[in-house]
């Protein structure tokens, strides 16, 4: 991924970086976490409010990664429906399952608000507009599915989804109104912040070279030093490496590329998104889209897996917007940035006791903001002494994915076959 994010609308509008330095000679703490990110942060936090000794260790700076690289949409839930999980997970576990990955707009927004944390949030809710009567069906038996649970959910109509998008491309859909949006950098950083003010130590441009164990514990070796501690948390998801062996092959990252426009004009965009919502629809390779804070209209999708992409590549994003809006065929795109998206084989994310005192969780599957923050939280639960069996998710052995280095090629095959099937569908 390139070094630098200087084409990026977060990293030109966030809050100011997080004040932190290189770690340097050898140091101890309770609890050492590999990544500054939405998951890193969010577990540190946790862990220095009860008490703990934290320390993050981040290869950059805060945020740089997926997590101030993403479309900053919070959205309950997983992809599977409510019904479908708790067949999946069964009466104990699947139930608690659904209520936690239903929680996250709270958890999200409530740290927000606990810690007064400055990022453009917006709770205003997400639709998912159908672009094809197949999945207007799947997408309307999913709000019924949560609808039957208690969550603030409805159907839309094609002729309101119309005046809430402002386009009349889709059939209808549904809103789910726990959601919201944020401007993720900003958010990531405000949760570094409040992690620093209860203790945890962060550092930054210090990347994990190794990790060893001697008795009970667990030793980082950085660059210039080493942290020694009694639990380890890996949260580096997309940007897994080879610290642990067979770790990043689980997941399998995919590009996911964004482009901002400029400000629209209040004459010009009146009429798009007027209620504020985040949407995302049902194709297959999904258009997600929202405003931020300024006006600007942000839309999203799948490109190709390559390090080297640019303004050249806003051609699937450039259509999208041509397409949901024609009136803004004129509007030039100010920003464009892309990072990568952590798949799992089975579309869950993944909590994994990897050793004793050794957590991680990963592959986020898209939904990284919400989802990461509250799997953050969960792993500071482990690294606190809470027994799996008490963690409303699935906590498993790693499991590399079989036939790996063939994921990539079958990944691109996949993205032309789902293309070539949104074609079809929406015919």
């Amino acid at each position: 991924m390139p070094e630098s994010t200087s084409s990026s609308l977060w990293a030109n509008t966030a809050e100011p970086e997080v004040q932190a330095t290189a770690q340097h000679g050898a140091a101890f703490a309770d609890v050492v976490i590999i990544g500054a990110g939405f998951t890193g942060c969010a577990a540190a936090l946790a862990l220095a409010q009860s008490g703990a000794r934290v320390t993050i260790l981040e290869a950059k700076t805060v945020g740089w990664g997926a997590s101030g690289r993403t479309g900053g949409q919070v959205i309950p839930g997983l992809k599977y429906d409510p019904d479908e999980l708790e067949a999946m997970f069964g009466s104990d576990l699947g139930p608690r399952m659904v209520a936690a990955a239903g929680s996250v707009g709270d958890e999200v927004f409530g740290l927000i608000e606990r810690h007064a944390i400055s990022c453009d949030a917006q709770r205003k809710g997400w639709l998912q507009p159908a672009y094809s009567a197949k999945s207007l069906d799947l997408g309307l038996r999913r709000c019924d599915s949560w609808k039957r649970r208690g969550a603030n959910v409805r159907p839309v109509d094609r002729s309101r989804m119309a005046q809430l998008l402002g386009t009349d491309h889709y059939l209808g859909g549904w809103e789910d109104g726990r959601a919201g949006h944020v401007q993720p950098l900003s958010y990531v950083r405000g949760l570094a912040l409040a992690a620093q003010r209860f203790g945890a130590e962060i550092y930054v441009e210090s990347p994990a070279l190794s990790l060893t164990k001697a008795g009970t514990k667990w030793r980082v070796k950085t660059p210039n030093g080493s942290v020694e501690a009694d639990q380890v948390l890996i949260a580096t998801n997309g940007y897994t490496d080879g610290l642990w062996p067979g770790l990043a092959r689980t997941v399998v990252p995919m590009i996911s590329y964004q482009a901002a426009t400029v400000p629209i004009p209040e004459a010009l965009g009146k009429s798009i998104l007027i209620e504020g919502h985040a949407a995302s629809d049902t194709r297959r390779l999904l258009w997600y889209f929202r405003r931020d804070a300024h006006g600007r209209l942000i839309m999203g999708g799948r490109a190709p897996y390559r390090e080297d992409l640019g303004p050249r590549d806003a051609g699937y994003v450039r259509n999208a917007v041509n397409r949901l809006y024609p009136q803004l065929r004129e509007t030039p795109f100010e920003f464009h940035w892309f990072g990568r998206v952590a798949m799992t084989q089975d579309h869950l994310p993944h909590l994994h006791r990897l050793d004793d005192g050794l957590w991680t969780a990963l592959g986020y599957n898209g939904r990284g903001v919400g989802m990461a923050t509250l799997l953050g939280r969960f792993l500071a639960e482990l690294a606190s002494g809470v027994s799996p069996n008490d963690i409303a998710f699935p906590v498993t052995s790693m499991r590399p994915i079989f036939g790996y280095p063939f994921t990539r090629l079958a990944a691109r095959v996949l993205t032309g076959y789902y293309r070539a099937r949104d074609q079809m569908e929406a015919a």
